[in-house]
């Protein structure tokens, strides 16, 4: 039987989800909404008469319903048919349910969270820790329930504190899994447990954004191929991907809003959902919005469509019958008297209370970087929370970390992400802090007692220069951090430098396709230890800006450098570039990859000699060396060492590329038929691995050759999905498919 539920609950949900334009409207104001239970009514409801206002057509309220606080506690809590609601409620339960086995990792649980392992792990309270294997197994299966819960509507408010209370701890678990889109799950779980409300920003309106500096590398997904036959790359960059991000995030709230521009904003909104699950891997949350669309139209709308079906479906149909009935939670033209007036009253004016304060607090959340400044590196405020995601692209041109043993003070390097699973500790001062005393707890366990951890990390964001995040004479052990202090370790980012941007481009394309160049800011007092391989020859440093000292290690020569100058850096040695100008300086690096550049020579020569043959144009035998260049690889014997080893990887990149091309070529029911068997195998993966963990608490381990048969049997893949190629080519045919 379907209640009346109250307008903030309804029309806060949709909030959630609308943009931030909408807020100043939606947040106290709901839509239109059917009060009455009769068809009559009903009737009248979907088609005002003349004396309706324009300000009541187009927002579902008059003026005089804010000129009071009373008024206002009315508005917020009148009652509001609930099959949009309904419709998303039961969409968003699914949505998470599946999410479970993706996003949040139930398929690989094992590989996380395995007993004993020296991990280093970064919760976002050091006081946190992940129960054992088992264990978080089943807090896994009860987010599960939760959700199937939510989708079903079964034990409802049980459900959400099952969902809400396990994804948050999850969440908490690992700062290093964070998006914007994680947690405003956990909000929306909240919200649907006890008020439904919006997450306000305006992050695109960054400089880098507008520039289009955020998500340059995105043009080249094959998503935007069409707009290539009109547009060149540069303003497909500008103009459709920051461009026409800002646009929707700043309009598509208002155009959802009203009835005129509704469709047009479900088409772009749809559009752009659609795109963003083909270029990124975000688990369900595209689908989840896509899932929320609905929630702009009349909040009767499901009530109105599974109307149309025929009579003799109704009965089995949602949202159809019976009608609403009335709700406690509603505050109505003639509340009942008595006593209980009072109390309903008081519980109306608390929920109307904290709805607006919920509100003002999603308001100030995203631009409380004030406060937490020890999270303030480069970014915004608390990593994941404060809606900065996209706006910047990062790459890492070195990373380094120097270890010092206390006692004897011995020196030596870790390998860059050792002990840990994740990648984001290099960009953000309270991982890099986590990550420092995790290392030291776990070295002296190979006899380096006291340790002392030196970071050395260069990160070029927004096509900025590579700089150093953090200042690598400093002990990370040691250092002191705080959340609600800035770091004094974190070194600045170079804005002042930002213009360059420009000359960048004019740069690399002045340069050949073999040619590459690394732009280089550096600080005064600091140096740039860097090792020039052998593979790379020609390799110069020149200065933009500021004043270098070169030391090349092995002559122990120094050469001084001021801008425009530039010197060759010997190929298989150290060399130490010293800023010593009283600002930063500014330097390049042009180079050849001269072994990349013949392997290419090479790979040509081999495709024209390949086409030759198997044209009739080349009449002398191959060589047995190249002989594979026709029969293949596949009909090689397995002692077979003769062939060419340029040969051998020209044929092997050759046929993971006829892979790619083929993967890419494929029509849309092989993708869906690739996507749902990829999707089946990790949920099959997912669910067979928490048996096996709950069957472990509940009767203890089995034997472990059983054991080991029944993790056997829950890895098995499709034969096809064990060979995906995309990752590994992404570095040689391009961008694949992301």
């Amino acid at each position: 039987m379907h209640v009346f539920s109250p307008a903030w609950r309804v029309q806060l949900t949709v909030l959630v989800l609308g943009l931030a334009v909408a807020l100043t409207v939606r947040a106290a104001f709901p839509l239109p909404a059917l009060t009455a239970v009769s068809k009559e009514n009903k009737q009248e409801a979907l088609a005002p008469s003349e004396q309706t206002s324009t300000m009541k057509r187009l927002f579902g309220f008059e003026k005089e319903d804010i000129s009071s606080w009373h008024r206002l506690v009315c508005l917020l809590n009148r009652p509001t048919d609930p099959a949009s609601l309904g419709i998303f409620r039961f969409l968003f339960g699914m949505m998470m349910a599946l999410d479970i086995t993706q996003e949040r990792g139930l398929s690989h649980l094992d590989y996380k969270y395995l007993d004993g392992a020296p991990v280093c792990r970064f919760p976002l309270f050091n006081f946190l820790k992940p129960l054992p294997m088992d264990w978080m197994f089943f807090v896994y299966f009860v987010m599960f329930l939760g959700a199937v819960g939510i989708m079903l509507g079964c034990f409802y408010r049980l459900a959400c504190l099952m969902f809400i209370s396990t994804y948050w701890y999850v969440f908490f678990l690992d700062k290093t899994t964070w998006n914007n889109h994680s947690y405003l799950y956990g909000l929306i779980g909240f919200q649907l447990t006890l008020m439904d409300t919006l997450n306000a920003h305006f992050k695109k309106l960054d400089a880098d954004w507008v520039e289009g500096y955020s998500m340059k590398y995105l043009v080249h997904h094959w998503l935007f191929d069409p707009f290539k036959l009109i547009l060149p790359v540069e303003l497909i960059n500008l103009m459709v991907v920051h461009g026409g991000g800002l646009i929707l995030d700043l309009t598509a709230g208002y155009l959802l809003f009203f009835d005129a521009t509704r469709p047009v904003a479900f088409f772009f909104v749809s559009y752009f959902h659609c795109m963003n699950s083909q270029l990124f891997s975000i688990g369900m949350f595209s689908y989840t919005m896509l899932a929320t669309s609905p929630l702009f139209c009349y909040p009767d709308w499901p009530r109105r469509f599974f109307g149309r079906f025929p009579e003799f479906l109704q009965p089995i149909l949602p949202f159809v019958s019976p009608a609403p009935i009335p709700s406690s939670s509603c505050v109505y033209p003639k509340p009942p008297s008595g006593s209980g007036e009072q109390q309903e009253e008081a519980h109306h004016k608390f929920r109307a209370i904290f709805t607006i304060l919920y509100i003002m607090e999603q308001f100030f959340l995203p631009y409380s970087h004030f406060l937490t400044q020890g999270y303030n590196n480069w970014t915004n405020g608390l990593y994941g929370y404060s809606w900065d995601m996209m706006v910047h692209a990062r790459s890492h041109q070195h990373v380094k970390i120097t270890y010092r043993d206390g006692v004897t003070g011995e020196m030596g390097y870790l390998n860059p992400g050792v002990f840990t699973q994740s990648r984001r500790w290099k960009d953000h001062g309270d991982m890099l802090k986590q990550y420092a005393t995790c290392l030291s707890e776990n070295l002296p366990r190979f006899k380096i007692s006291e340790p002392e951890i030196y970071f050395d990390i260069w990160v070029s964001i927004n096509d900025r220069f590579q700089q150093r995040i953090f200042d690598p004479r400093v002990d990370l052990v040691k250092a002191d951090w705080s959340p609600f202090r800035p770091n004094s370790w974190l070194m600045p980012l170079l804005v002042d430098l930002s213009p360059w941007r420009t000359k960048f481009e004019e740069i690399e394309g002045s340069l050949d396709n073999q040619t590459e160049v690394v732009f280089i800011a550096d600080f005064p007092g600091l140096y740039l230890e860097n090792f020039v391989s052998e593979d790379l020859g020609n390799t110069s440093v020149q200065v933009l800006e500021g004043l270098v000292n070169v030391e090349i290690v092995d002559e122990k020569k120094n050469y001084s450098l001021q801008p425009g100058e530039k010197m060759q850096i010997p190929a298989g040695a150290y060399h130490k570039v010293y800023t010593v100008s009283e600002g930063p300086s500014c330097y390049m690096y042009i180079y050849v990859n001269t072994t990349e550049a013949e392997l290419q020579r090479n790979f040509t020569k081999l495709s024209e000699l390949q086409e030759k043959v198997r044209n009739g144009t080349e009449t002398e035998p191959l060589p047995l060396e190249l002989q594979p260049l026709i029969t293949g690889l596949d009909n090689l014997d397995s002692d077979h060492s003769v062939i060419d080893p340029v040969v051998r990887l020209f044929l092997k990149r050759q046929k993971r590329m006829q892979e790619v091309k083929k993967r890419r070529e494929a029509s849309m029911v092989e993708r869906f038929q690739r996507f749902a068997s990829k999707k089946y195998y990790s949920i099959r993966r997912g669910f067979l691995m928490t048996a096996i963990a709950l069957r472990n608490l509940a009767v203890g381990l089995p034997p472990l050759e059983q054991l080991t048969r029944e993790v056997a049997y829950a890895n098995m893949k499709e034969p096809e999905t064990e060979n995906d190629q995309d990752e590994r080519l992404n570095d040689e045919v391009g961008h694949g498919e992301l």
